[in-house]
């Protein structure tokens, strides 16, 4: 979630700050903010890919790091050793994403890609954390460019291709309006607790499918995804301030949830058209944090 990944990196004016203050207690925070998430508008360059290749990107670098220094708590929310990582790790961190933005992404098929981009999204996430560590959240390492921006979504920390590359270009610009799948909400980590799991092994073009359909039961079934109490239903932000990928309409994104719902959680959404509420914790996911 993040992911979004979910924070907004626009310059707010500060009428709309005075905006967001008079009208605080009138709607959640979530649907105040849904007017400034980043739109999914297409950059046509990355469209590019060749349907018949069968070459293979290797994600071992990524894998080694994951397997090592992620692990999910009793909680069910995955956690990063980020004051355990060797300095030998961050460097081959490193050397994993300048590889990656070696590749001629376009000479591959889609599956390839598409693995490809989120496991550069995560990897790049953990990297600029652990620049900046310790720290208290990702919202406070603002780097993105323009006064009021939140957060490093907005800064081009990537060069593919002969283009320079944000985390938001990655999220809303190439995945979100290439492949219009809301299970990709699931895989991209913001490294915040309120995000959907790092997953502590890599996303392969084999398995892709498979693994975004568990990440979802996975986010879906745990309460700071969905939360229900009578008829009252509590949700993540993240299907506020995206809502439109998850069906434009609340009760269509019940009905998203009821897909991928145990079966105790979606009876209990059956007849239920609308959001109560909605919250997300940007706390870091960190595991020396003694949760």
């Amino acid at each position: 979630m993040r992911h979004s990944s979910y924070i907004f990196a626009p310059v707010y004016r500060v009428g709309v700050i005075l905006v967001c203050l008079m009208f605080s207690n009138m709607a959640s925070a979530g649907a105040f903010e849904r007017l400034f998430a980043p739109s999914a508008e297409l950059w046509p360059l990355w469209q590019k890919h060749d349907a018949s290749s069968t070459q293979e990107i290797d994600h071992s670098l990524w894998n080694s790091f994951l397997t090592k220094y992620v692990a999910t708590g009793s909680d069910g929310i995955s956690r990063v050793s980020y004051k355990d990582v060797s300095e030998d790790d961050k460097r081959a961190l490193n050397r994993y994403i300048v590889a990656s933005e070696s590749i001629a992404i376009a000479e591959f098929n889609k599956s390839q890609q598409l693995a490809y981009w989120v496991n550069l999204y995560n990897a790049v996430t953990v990297n600029i954390i652990l620049a900046h560590y310790p720290v208290q959240s990702i919202r406070d390492i603002d780097i993105s460019p323009g006064f009021f921006a939140d957060g490093p979504w907005g800064k081009k920390v990537l060069s593919i291709a002969g283009e320079t590359v944000s985390l938001n270009d990655i999220e809303h610009r190439i995945l979100r309006p290439i492949w219009k799948d809301p299970r990709l909400h699931y895989v991209l980590n913001c490294a915040s607790l309120g995000c959907p799991n790092l997953r502590d092994r890599v996303y392969t073009a084999s398995d892709m499918d498979n693994a975004m359909d568990m990440a979802a039961r996975d986010y879906v079934n745990h309460k700071r995804a969905v939360s229900v109490e009578g008829e009252n239903v509590n949700v993540s932000s993240i299907y506020s301030w995206f809502l439109d990928d998850f069906g434009a309409t609340e009760k269509m994104a019940i009905e998203h949830f009821q897909q991928y719902a145990a079966p105790e959680l979606a009876k209990s959404l059956n007849n239920i058209e609308f959001f109560n509420d909605d919250s997300y914790d940007w706390s870091l996911n960190d595991a020396a944090a003694n949760f």
